[in-house]
């Protein structure tokens, strides 16, 4: 039976590497202990919800190739397992990177820890523990790897490659933890200026009668405030997640990951100006009182309101487009050109 085949146990690891995971655990549960209370607080953070799941689920899918790794020194695609490096001063160095990113974190998680134990919750304070794990649980990965569970010892490029495995489940806690207060009101401001500025301009251009002061557009039916539920801040956290789900599942280069996560946020700021077009429309047909309006559909009832069900249907388009996106990303012209070598129906002796 090969190296590959062979059923990995956690009784392989060494007694520092299992120290380790169960310290990583202990984090881990704090980070959500911490963020569970933005959870339930903020509406636009809800999400946070499914963040340890995805997480969770993550690792679990790329069990078989960090499992390799640990067993092999490589991925499952490569088939000859490499020679046992040597150590050299670029891994000297990356290692030193690693232990000064595992104090970093460990600061960063102690002083937030620290916060949010004396003042209770706080966006710095959730911040502080959220980075401050991310880095302990890339630095910890890197620094206990550098051998395989045989004893032999693991290249620097395999310790990267197996570091990079973790960066969704080390850096998500970033996004469901709310930013820093005044770097989330300078983003809502901008956005709110801008949204209320682009839907002026075409509505102005088509020819409707419309003013504008400030971020409120005055109607001939009333007004409409263009308010921080508009703003799309909610939609840009939210389809964050979404995007950087996506891209860590289903795409395996990271410049594929990055432009995904890239798409996420523009189809969320594109989706929710449609969105404020709509609504803009709307009250400009039917008034100002008709967005608070509630839709009643037969045999559902009431649905909420009409500011309320495009915001949750932005929400619903977006994932479909980074779903549809998926395949193009993916689209490779070796699998074309595969599909494209059709076997001969008869062969030479027939």
């Amino acid at each position: 039976m090969s190296d590959s085949t062979q059923v990995f146990s956690f009784k392989k690891l060494t007694r520092d590497q299992l120290v380790a995971i169960g310290m990583l655990l202990g984090f881990a549960l704090y980070t959500v202990w911490d963020q569970f209370f933005w959870w339930g607080a903020r509406e636009d953070y809800s999400f946070g919800y499914l963040v340890p799941f995805f997480a969770i689920y993550v690792i679990y899918d790329r069990w078989p190739v960090i499992r390799s790794y640990l067993q092999r020194g490589e991925a499952p695609e490569v088939l000859a397992p490499p020679v046992a490096p040597v150590a050299t001063g670029l891994t000297q160095l990356f290692e030193w990177i690693a232990y000064a990113v595992f104090l970093a974190g460990l600061s960063l998680f102690a002083i937030g820890a620290l916060l949010r134990s004396v003042t209770g919750p706080q966006n710095p304070a959730s911040l502080a523990i959220a980075a401050g794990f991310g880095g302990l649980l890339l630095s910890v990965v890197f620094i206990m790897t550098k051998e395989r569970v045989d004893g032999q010892s693991l290249s620097l490029r395999s310790r990267l490659m197996l570091t990079g495995l973790f960066l969704f489940p080390a850096l998500i806690w970033l996004i469901s933890a709310p930013m820093v207060s005044v770097v989330e009101t300078e983003i809502r401001v901008f956005l709110l200026t801008k949204v209320t500025i682009v839907v002026f301009n075409i509505f102005d251009i088509i020819g409707y009668a419309i003013e504008r002061e400030g971020n409120v557009l005055l109607l001939p039916e009333g007004q409409v405030g263009v308010e921080e539920a508009c703003s799309g801040i909610r939609s840009l956290t939210a389809c964050l997640f979404a995007g950087s789900f996506l891209a860590a599942v289903f795409l395996d280069r990271f410049w594929k990951k990055v432009l995904l996560v890239v798409a996420a946020m523009g189809f969320a700021v594109l989706t929710n100006l449609m969105r404020s077009l709509f609504l803009t429309l709307w009250a400009y047909n039917y008034g100002s009182q008709a967005i608070d309006a509630h839709w009643v559909l037969p045999l559902v009832g009431d649905i909420g309101s009409v500011h309320d069900v495009t915001g949750f249907a932005i929400l619903g388009f977006t994932c479909v487009g980074l779903i549809l996106l998926l395949p193009i990303f993916n689209f490779s012209l070796q699998d074309l050109d595969d599909s494209a070598e059709v076997p001969p129906i008869f062969s030479e002796d027939e």
